[in-house]
């Protein structure tokens, strides 16, 4: 009896001996980092009493946060407040400040043994990919109003402009006076709607499928516009009611018919859809710089009507304006989508690199061929399309509008997000980009593509 005891209690102290290291190799493994990282962990800042942390500059090196003393400012206040966060003993730290804070304060634990820290009186500095120039513009360009602006070079993955409206001004003075109002604001001033704001894409979508319809052989037939179509018991209307008559696909998509890709999206169903959007990055989660929220496609492949509404990119399809410029950036890629980046490289204080960001294939959307046909339908978009209001002269310019339906439009009229995403050069692009207005009524045509061409002629080469 006294050696069963004796067992019994060995085996429960070897089993709480066992859990005790399972969780500390779990904690070691799978959760130190985020701790470490937390925008609240108090550690943090006793390591920040006697570094200064580094400096992040544009990709000119033009100098967007520095370390002056104890401070740290923002020389465009709200200009990166949604790309380089903010840096509070009070209210923690955010997005590039919080992602790379062990790099900015020189306390890499790879480049301290081989050496590169220095003397740990000063951060590693951090080139991003963004154009200063660019950023400016578009910031300028969205004005007063939601939204955003995502600029991309879809031949690196490179982020050339990041903007979200409404931003703050993210020093610590200006937090501490201005905190209960941006967090209480109906506005969401915090929310960084470029990567963290979901969205209804609407007809932006129907790259997306156009793509889908090509590989089906569904891209042929004429067809009888009448304006509205009724699926299954549910209506669809173009934009305005506008019947377009006699078309043929490539002009459907240019005149954004939702007649025809409704037509279209029911044919394909729910399930092609999926699938065609999963190879696009909906529905996968995107290992980027700062946080990013999800893009979403309906999970259940419902009826035609459902079909329907997939297609031009209602129902339960979801994106971010980043992921929107992924899109347009695999079509002009050659269907090939590349890793997002937003920091290009990491620099100690004798300029010696410690890291550097390579360009990194992130999916195969579609063929070459199948990116070459949509660039082509793009192109018509805007040359004699929806998306004119974007074209740029002497340069070819594809894109595509959107106008999308949301929950406020049960109560108000005049409240649909616009989109445009598009790039250019089409035969050689250098650069894409995604307009997003939120709430703004109108079209996308109307009011997002003349941004979007202000953004191509600035970096028109």
């Amino acid at each position: 009896m006294i050696n069963k005891r004796i067992v019994r209690t060995l085996f429960l102290l070897t089993l709480m001996f066992l859990s005790l290291i399972g969780y500390l190799t779990h904690f070691e493994i799978f959760r130190k980092e985020a701790v470490e990282r937390h925008a609240f962990n108090k550690r943090q800042w006793a390591w920040e009493e006697d570094i200064a942390r580094g400096t992040v500059t544009d990709r000119s090196g033009v100098a967007l946060a520095v370390s002056e003393g104890a401070a740290r400012v923002y020389r465009f206040g709200s200009l990166y407040s949604h790309v380089i966060g903010y840096n509070s003993k009070i209210y923690g730290k955010t997005l590039l400040e919080n992602k790379y804070n062990k790099l900015l304060l020189g306390q890499d634990d790879f480049t301290a043994v081989l050496n590169l820290a220095g003397d740990g009186k000063v951060g590693f500095d951090l080139t991003l990919t963004i154009d200063h120039g660019l950023q400016k513009l578009a910031s300028d360009q969205l004005g007063g109003r939601n939204g955003a602006v995502v600029a991309l070079n879809p031949k690196t993955g490179e982020v050339l402009a990041l903007v979200s409206k409404p931003d703050f001004d993210p020093s610590d003075a200006a937090l501490s006076k201005r905190w209960a109002e941006l967090t209480e604001s109906k506005q969401s001033p915090l929310l960084p709607r470029a990567t963290g704001g979901l969205y209804a894409p609407g007809s932006t979508f129907k790259i997306i499928t156009a793509a889908a319809a090509i590989e089906n052989g569904l891209d042929g037939g004429v067809y009888e516009d009448s304006g509205a179509v009724t699926i299954d018991g549910a209506s669809f209307d173009n934009f305005g009611k506008k019947a377009n008559g006699s078309i043929d696909f490539r002009q459907a998509f240019s005149l954004s018919s939702n007649y025809v890709f409704c037509t279209l999206g029911a044919r394909l169903g729910g399930a092609a859809l999926r699938e065609t959007a999963g190879r696009f990055g909906f529905d996968r989660t995107l290992d980027f710089d700062i946080s990013v929220t999800k893009s979403r496609f309906q999970q259940s492949d419902g009826g035609e009507a459902d079909g329907a509404a997939l297609g031009i990119g209602q129902g339960e399809t979801l994106a971010t304006p980043l992921q929107m410029a992924m899109v347009a950036g695999a079509v002009a890629n050659g269907g090939v989508m590349m890793k997002p980046y937003l920091v290009r490289r990491v620099t100690n204080k004798n300029g010696g690199t410690v890291r550097e960001t390579r360009p990194q294939q992130l999916y195969r959307a579609v063929s070459p061929e199948v990116a070459d046909q949509l660039t082509e339908m793009m192109i018509d978009a805007v040359r004699s399309g929806s998306g004119k209001a974007a074209a740029v002269s002497g340069v070819v310019v594809a894109g595509k509008t959107g106008t999308a339906e949301n929950e406020l439009l049960t109560k108000e009229k005049n409240r649909e997000h616009t989109w445009f995403v598009g790039f250019s050069p089409a035969r050689d692009p250098q650069i894409a980009v995604a307009v997003m207005l939120e709430y703004s009524g109108g079209s996308g045509g109307e009011l997002c593509a003349p941004i979007a061409g202000e953004i191509l002629r600035y970096y028109k080469k």
